[in-house]
Protein backbone atom coordinates (compact mmCIF):
# COMPACT_ATOMS: atom_id res chain seq x y z
CA UNK A 1 0.00 0.00 0.00
CA UNK A 2 2.54 2.41 0.98
CA UNK A 3 4.75 1.72 -2.01
CA UNK A 4 1.65 2.48 -4.35
CA UNK A 5 1.17 5.84 -2.62
CA UNK A 6 4.53 6.77 -3.17
CA UNK A 7 4.78 6.02 -6.49
CA UNK A 8 1.80 7.69 -7.03
CA UNK A 9 3.19 10.70 -5.34
CA UNK A 10 6.79 10.24 -7.76
CA UNK A 11 4.21 9.89 -10.60
CA UNK A 12 2.59 13.31 -10.01
CA UNK A 13 6.08 14.92 -9.01
CA UNK A 14 7.70 13.87 -12.04
CA UNK A 15 4.30 14.99 -14.02
CA UNK A 16 4.25 18.47 -12.57
CA UNK A 17 7.89 18.62 -12.89
CA UNK A 18 7.35 18.32 -17.54
CA UNK A 19 4.28 20.53 -17.42
CA UNK A 20 6.46 23.34 -15.46
CA UNK A 21 9.27 22.64 -17.56
CA UNK A 22 6.96 22.57 -20.99
CA UNK A 23 5.08 25.66 -19.75
CA UNK A 24 8.74 27.47 -19.14
CA UNK A 25 10.08 26.71 -22.44
CA UNK A 26 6.95 27.33 -24.71
CA UNK A 27 6.84 30.99 -22.42
CA UNK A 28 10.82 31.40 -22.86
CA UNK A 29 10.49 30.76 -26.91
CA UNK A 30 7.27 32.99 -26.98
CA UNK A 31 8.76 35.77 -25.02
CA UNK A 32 12.13 36.08 -27.28
CA UNK A 33 10.20 35.77 -30.63
CA UNK A 34 7.49 37.69 -29.23
CA UNK A 35 3.41 37.83 -30.60
CA UNK A 36 3.35 37.40 -34.38
CA UNK A 37 0.66 39.60 -35.82
CA UNK A 38 -1.57 40.06 -38.79
CA UNK A 39 -1.35 43.17 -39.88
CA UNK A 40 -3.76 42.75 -43.10
CA UNK A 41 -5.03 46.34 -43.85
CA UNK A 42 -2.65 49.17 -45.31
CA UNK A 43 -1.84 51.92 -43.22
CA UNK A 44 -4.13 53.89 -45.87
CA UNK A 45 -6.76 51.16 -45.41
CA UNK A 46 -6.59 51.08 -41.25
CA UNK A 47 -7.16 55.13 -41.64
CA UNK A 48 -10.01 54.78 -44.43
CA UNK A 49 -12.10 51.68 -42.83
CA UNK A 50 -11.18 51.95 -39.26
CA UNK A 51 -10.01 55.59 -37.67
CA UNK A 52 -11.90 57.76 -39.85
CA UNK A 53 -15.58 56.60 -39.59
CA UNK A 54 -14.88 55.83 -35.90
CA UNK A 55 -13.53 59.79 -34.99
CA UNK A 56 -16.58 60.87 -37.69
CA UNK A 57 -19.01 59.44 -35.93
CA UNK A 58 -17.66 61.22 -32.57
CA UNK A 59 -17.49 64.16 -34.34
CA UNK A 60 -21.03 63.97 -35.12
CA UNK A 61 -21.74 63.28 -31.72
CA UNK A 62 -20.69 67.23 -30.15
CA UNK A 63 -21.23 70.46 -30.84
CA UNK A 64 -23.95 72.44 -32.86
CA UNK A 65 -25.24 73.35 -35.99
CA UNK A 66 -26.96 76.74 -36.98
CA UNK A 67 -28.36 76.30 -40.60
CA UNK A 68 -30.27 78.62 -42.30
CA UNK A 69 -33.30 76.32 -43.19
CA UNK A 70 -33.04 73.52 -40.36
CA UNK A 71 -31.92 76.25 -37.33
CA UNK A 72 -30.28 75.73 -34.87
CA UNK A 73 -29.64 72.16 -33.07
CA UNK A 74 -26.97 70.09 -31.22
CA UNK A 75 -25.18 66.84 -32.20
CA UNK A 76 -25.12 65.56 -28.45
CA UNK A 77 -26.54 62.39 -27.74
CA UNK A 78 -29.94 62.76 -26.34
CA UNK A 79 -30.57 59.24 -24.34
CA UNK A 80 -28.51 57.50 -22.30
CA UNK A 81 -28.17 54.38 -25.28
CA UNK A 82 -26.29 57.49 -27.78
CA UNK A 83 -23.83 58.35 -24.69
CA UNK A 84 -23.13 54.73 -24.09
CA UNK A 85 -22.54 54.16 -27.87
CA UNK A 86 -20.40 57.51 -27.68
CA UNK A 87 -18.30 56.22 -24.78
CA UNK A 88 -17.99 52.55 -26.63
CA UNK A 89 -16.81 54.94 -29.93
CA UNK A 90 -14.23 56.94 -27.44
CA UNK A 91 -12.26 52.98 -26.68
CA UNK A 92 -12.19 51.92 -30.00
CA UNK A 93 -10.52 54.95 -30.37
CA UNK A 94 -7.77 54.25 -27.09
CA UNK A 95 -7.62 51.21 -29.03
CA UNK A 96 -6.77 52.71 -32.54
CA UNK A 97 -4.19 54.03 -31.12
CA UNK A 98 -2.52 51.19 -29.38
CA UNK A 99 -3.02 49.44 -32.81
CA UNK A 100 -0.87 52.11 -34.09
CA UNK A 101 2.10 51.46 -31.65
CA UNK A 102 2.09 47.99 -32.59
CA UNK A 103 5.71 46.59 -34.33
CA UNK A 104 5.25 47.14 -38.20
CA UNK A 105 2.54 49.37 -38.01
CA UNK A 106 4.46 52.25 -35.79
CA UNK A 107 6.25 54.21 -38.22
CA UNK A 108 8.70 55.19 -35.45
CA UNK A 109 9.37 55.40 -31.71
CA UNK A 110 9.71 59.09 -31.89
CA UNK A 111 6.42 61.25 -33.37
CA UNK A 112 4.57 58.60 -34.05
CA UNK A 113 4.76 57.43 -30.80
CA UNK A 114 3.85 60.20 -29.07
CA UNK A 115 0.84 60.66 -31.45
CA UNK A 116 -0.45 57.26 -30.96
CA UNK A 117 -0.05 57.79 -27.72
CA UNK A 118 -1.74 60.78 -27.53
CA UNK A 119 -4.62 59.73 -29.41
CA UNK A 120 -5.34 56.64 -26.87
CA UNK A 121 -5.57 59.73 -24.02
CA UNK A 122 -7.85 62.00 -25.81
CA UNK A 123 -10.28 58.65 -26.32
CA UNK A 124 -10.17 58.00 -22.63
CA UNK A 125 -10.79 61.10 -21.99
CA UNK A 126 -13.78 60.89 -24.39
CA UNK A 127 -14.83 57.63 -22.75
CA UNK A 128 -14.81 59.58 -19.20
CA UNK A 129 -16.49 62.74 -20.74
CA UNK A 130 -19.21 60.14 -22.57
CA UNK A 131 -19.89 58.04 -19.70
CA UNK A 132 -20.36 61.73 -17.39
CA UNK A 133 -22.97 62.80 -20.22
CA UNK A 134 -20.80 66.24 -20.36
CA UNK A 135 -21.29 67.82 -22.91
CA UNK A 136 -18.80 70.56 -23.07
CA UNK A 137 -16.20 67.81 -22.15
CA UNK A 138 -17.08 65.77 -25.19
CA UNK A 139 -16.53 69.23 -27.56
CA UNK A 140 -13.72 69.76 -26.05
CA UNK A 141 -12.35 66.15 -26.24
CA UNK A 142 -13.29 65.69 -29.49
CA UNK A 143 -11.12 69.07 -30.33
CA UNK A 144 -8.17 67.39 -29.02
CA UNK A 145 -9.13 64.52 -30.98
CA UNK A 146 -8.52 66.78 -34.43
CA UNK A 147 -5.22 68.25 -32.97
CA UNK A 148 -3.94 65.31 -32.85
CA UNK A 149 -4.78 64.00 -35.97
CA UNK A 150 -4.23 67.42 -37.59
CA UNK A 151 -0.32 67.09 -36.18
CA UNK A 152 -0.01 63.80 -37.57
CA UNK A 153 -1.34 64.25 -40.57
CA UNK A 154 0.95 67.19 -41.14
CA UNK A 155 3.88 65.20 -40.02
CA UNK A 156 3.84 62.16 -41.59
CA UNK A 157 1.32 62.46 -44.52
CA UNK A 158 1.07 66.42 -45.48
CA UNK A 159 -0.59 65.70 -48.86
CA UNK A 160 -3.91 64.96 -46.87
CA UNK A 161 -3.62 67.29 -44.02
CA UNK A 162 -5.62 69.88 -46.64
CA UNK A 163 -8.24 66.92 -46.97
CA UNK A 164 -9.58 67.53 -43.68
CA UNK A 165 -9.61 71.66 -43.48
CA UNK A 166 -12.78 72.88 -44.02
CA UNK A 167 -13.43 74.35 -47.32
CA UNK A 168 -13.81 77.98 -45.98
CA UNK A 169 -10.02 77.40 -45.23
CA UNK A 170 -8.94 76.03 -48.27
CA UNK A 171 -9.59 78.59 -51.20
Amino acid sequence: MMTGILRFFAVMIFAAGLAACGSDSDSASESAAGPEYTLTLSMAELMAHVLEPVADSLWRSAGWIDDEIEGYYELYPTTDEGWHQAEERAALIVEIGNTLMLPGRAVDNDSWATYSKAMSTVGLNMMQAAEQQNEEEFFQTGAQLYSVCTACHQSYSPDIAGRFAPSSLSQ
